[in-house]
């Protein structure tokens, strides 16, 4: 099967967008990894970053490695995987495989339950491209803490995977971790063809090699400059209506994974969103109604054929969507003159976390009633902007789980603007580059549970709970410095919370 794109308005800031790639030999300059595509500025980070445009025979590598590795595990026993991770560490994984436990949270209870699991039967995937992500070093140091109480030799159940020089890669050297390196040559968000994508899903049991050979059929395809290359198409298509129409509503039917558009909006938001532009992907759960704002396009995704239907179509397997996005969003990027592989101000939020962690929260001298707190959100809510919900709670919680999308839907249908909704601290990972450096139109409410069980980080002072904490902390006062808006709601009982701010309506 082909890559299928329909439903594309081809107007003429379109035919403008499209000129201008084809012109530059965008797709032909990007595989063979010219830096020079994105400006001098670029240039530098670029010439690090190209990688993931020849990705077959890496893959291949790591593929049999990590075959060793299962069968190796299977001989003792082992067959529960769980993944600490974030961002681009785990968004690919927990799209791509099922079975794949993805710890991702500092909620107390979202680590307590992953460390209470059968250790005799489990081993842990520890992925950070840096090696130094403060979640994940902290969820592997408790996880080597339950292993030793369980009197198992966690060095024997540990799996590094991360960049060659990180301090991951010499924690692995020390204490004789299993390593799998992935290419330094990649970004963290461009990584699904890589160790971060294959070591992790493929433990879990995906078939990594079925899937990285359906995105090496298309790459042909997308490295040619002409006028019916679908990435070329695709990124012309979104980023020619910006700056009034720069949210795009992806709508997956159940031929993809849930997870796909959760996966696309880190790649295009933290990618395209800064210097007060970009295109923001907005992952529609099963069921819901698109905003029909006219800030948003309709984006209708399928692994199979689809049918008729409003906004812009893409019919393909997700090995080839995978890399069409990926070159699509490479070439937002070229469009709107930023640089899609660096992340400016995500490291704003860590920092602002740092600082808060230790400190007690300011008091709080007001509690808005639920009532209040929507009625403070249509008063602050731009006509051509956005509402970004970010749900720190236990993103395990089924139950939450849905009464959030109920509230997401509720506010879409009473705003009439996109909402976004987002489990911190994920998005911080995610989502969070583009609400700090993209278009300063976005209104945020934050759901805060408070009161978990704390849970200890082993060599820390503080716990997983006081970093829960102080990333919503630090991320809210970050968003207000930026001018944002953000209303910060903390409840012990986040159910409750969000069943009165339905009725609220």
């Amino acid at each position: 099967m082909t890559i299928n794109l329909t439903g594309v308005s081809r107007d003429a800031a379109f035919a403008r967008s499209l000129d201008s790639l084809l012109e530059a030999r965008f797709a032909s300059r990007l595989f063979a990894q010219d830096a020079t595509l994105w400006g001098e500025a670029a240039a530098a980070e670029a010439a690090s970053r190209l990688g993931w445009t020849d990705f077959a025979d890496n893959a291949a590598e790591v593929v049999e490695q990590t075959r060793r590795i299962a069968q190796a595990f299977a001989a003792d026993g082992v067959d529960n995987f769980v993944l600490c991770g974030m961002g681009g560490s785990s968004l690919a994984p927990l799209m791509i495989a099922p079975e794949l436990t993805v710890l991702d949270s500092t909620h107390p209870d979202a680590v307590r339950r992953a460390l209470e699991s059968d250790l005799s039967r489990t081993a842990v995937i520890v992925s950070s491209k840096s090696g130094g992500t403060v979640e994940t070093v902290s969820q592997m140091h408790a996880f080597e803490a339950a292993f030793a109480g369980a009197g198992i030799d966690p060095h024997s159940r540990i799996v590094i995977v991360t960049d060659p020089g990180s301090a991951l890669a010499a924690d692995a050297a020390e204490t004789g971790k299993r390593v799998v390196f992935a290419d330094p040559n990649v970004g963290g968000r461009f990584s699904v063809f890589t160790a971060f994508g294959i070591v992790p899903s493929m433990l879990a049991g995906a078939d990594m090699s079925r899937l990285v050979g359906d995105g090496a059929r298309v790459r042909d395809a997308l490295s040619v400059d002409n006028a019916d290359n679908p990435a070329l198409v695709l990124a012309a298509a979104l980023a020619s209506g910006l700056p009034q129409r720069f949210v795009a509503e992806l709508q997956s039917d159940a031929s993809l994974p849930d997870e796909f558009g959760l996966w696309t909006e880190q790649l295009v938001a933290e990618s395209t969103g800064k210097q007060s532009t970009g295109v923001f992907p907005i992952a529609l759960p099963t069921g819901a109604t698109p905003s029909g704002a006219a800030t948003a396009t309709l984006v209708r995704l399928s692994a199979g054929e689809q049918s008729d239907g409003p906004g812009i179509g893409i019919a393909a397997p997700l090995g080839q969507q995978l890399l069409l996005w990926q070159v699509a969003t490479a070439a937002m990027g070229f469009l709107l003159a930023v640089d899609p592989f660096n992340q400016p101000d995500v490291e704003s939020a860590k920092i602002a976390t740092r600082e808060s962690l230790g400190e007690p929260p300011e008091p709080t001298t007001e509690v808005p009633s639920p009532a209040e707190t929507r009625a403070r959100l249509r008063a602050l809510v731009r006509r051509d902007g956005y509402v970004g919900i970010q749900a720190y709670v236990d993103p395990s919680d089924a139950h939450v789980a849905e009464l959030l999308g109920r509230l997401r839907q509720s506010l879409v249908n009473e705003l009439g603007v996109p909402v976004a909704l987002g489990y911190g601290p994920r998005y911080l990972h995610s989502t969070g580059q583009f609400h700090k450096g993209g278009p300063s139109c976005g209104t945020f409410l934050q759901i805060i549970e408070t009161g978990a069980r704390e849970v200890a980080i082993p060599g820390e002072e503080t716990g997983f709970g006081a970093l829960f904490g102080a990333q919503a902390r630090g991320d809210a006062s970050v968003l207000r410095a930026r001018g944002r808006a953000v209303l910060s709601v903390e409840t012990s009982d986040p159910a409750t919370l969000l069943r009165e701010l339905i009725a609220a309506n």
